[in-house]
């Protein structure tokens, strides 16, 4: 196993910088003139980066997207993490871009994407990915890569086992294929919710997570310097979570995680049959997600790259530029 103990590239924390005031603005400015629900943004550009702010109605579901480079080139499909959006990706996308056409969703009830109300839209994975399934369509997205992070793999997983032909290969980033990937009181507490209702206990449990505090912790633990983070990270997905119909998606969404992992030999069975070509970038200090499960896919994958990294859940917030150049060589034909 090949094993990258990267720093925080300085260039990395100015691209961080440039974004940070327009996103904080726009995060504030959107909830003013909402008062309980994220609206959508204007499509706008960053000359510096080339980032274009996107949305499109999905089964009228307004879908908030970061795109990037020339449509021509191969297509990077990037999907983000619990409890982040497409905001995880500012750093990558501008390394990536002279190379790849980058798109960036934000799921239903997360980013700046619409939280449809509980009659319109039912908080499954099975449901998040049918709405994604419905976006790529809709960005007419015919073959990419797909990049997948924590939720990002369900996800990802699922649009790949549906269409396979459209998937030319995987960026896999502390998504989990295997039981050995999840630690073990979390996989427990997974079975428990899956077979609910939650009693008081466990009901707190779950709010914890959803907390500021919890949130925090997914952003800072097992990095290598917590000032490499941008806490506009944290804070702009905790204000999210806050708002009352993104509160009950991203809660939902948690309890309804257990049937991935019913899934995993669905995904595994893909895997073994059709190889893409997969590298796999894993933050090796996730407390929730292990480095077991990166190494897992070495059982179905025996041509996967295996990258560890020395930070935690949420690999791009210090490693931007490693996983940046992984991908460009690994892709780079």
């Amino acid at each position: 196993m090949k094993t990258t103990d990267a720093t925080s590239p300085a260039r990395s924390k100015r691209a961080t910088r440039r974004l940070t005031g327009t996103i904080v603005a726009a995060a504030l400015g959107i909830a003013a003139a909402t008062g309980s629900s994220v609206a959508v943004a204007q499509q706008r550009t960053t000359p510096a980066t080339d980032i274009r702010y996107k949305t499109v109605a999905v089964d009228g579901v307004n879908i908030f997207y970061r795109e990037a480079g020339d449509p021509a080139k191969p297509t990077i499909l990037l999907l983000h993490g619990f409890p982040a959006s497409s905001h995880e990706f500012r750093t990558l996308m501008p390394l990536l871009s002279a190379r790849f056409h980058l798109v960036a969703p934000d799921y239903p009830g997360f980013g700046f994407s619409g939280a449809p109300s509980a009659a319109r839209f039912a908080p499954t994975f099975a449901n998040l990915t049918t709405v994604m399934d419905g976006f790529i369509r809709a960005v007419g997205l015919t073959r990419f890569t797909i990049y997948m992070q924590d939720f990002g793999g369900p996800v990802g997983f699922r649009l790949a086992v549906a269409h396979p032909d459209m998937v030319d290969g995987l960026v896999i980033q502390n998504a989990n294929a295997y039981e050995v990937g999840i630690a073990p009181d979390v996989l427990h507490d997974m079975r428990a919710r899956a077979a609910g209702p939650l009693d008081a206990k466990a009901s707190a449990a779950l709010e914890g997570m959803l907390s500021p505090e919890g949130t925090k912790f997914q952003y800072l633990t097992g990095v290598r310097d917590p000032a490499n983070v941008d806490p506009t990270s944290y804070r702009l997905d905790s204000f999210i979570q806050a708002l009352p119909q993104q509160h009950r998606i991203q809660r939902a969404l948690i309890v309804d995680y257990y049937d991935n992992v019913r899934q995993y030999p669905a995904w595994r069975a893909y895997l073994k049959a059709r190889q893409p070509r997969t590298l796999i970038l894993w933050g090796k200090n996730d407390p929730i997600f292990l480095p077991a499960g990166a190494d897992a896919y070495r059982a179905d994958l025996p041509k996967a790259e295996v990258h560890m990294l020395d930070t935690g859940h949420f690999a791009l917030e210090e490693d931007a530029e490693v996983a940046a150049k992984h991908i460009l060589r690994t892709f780079r034909d």
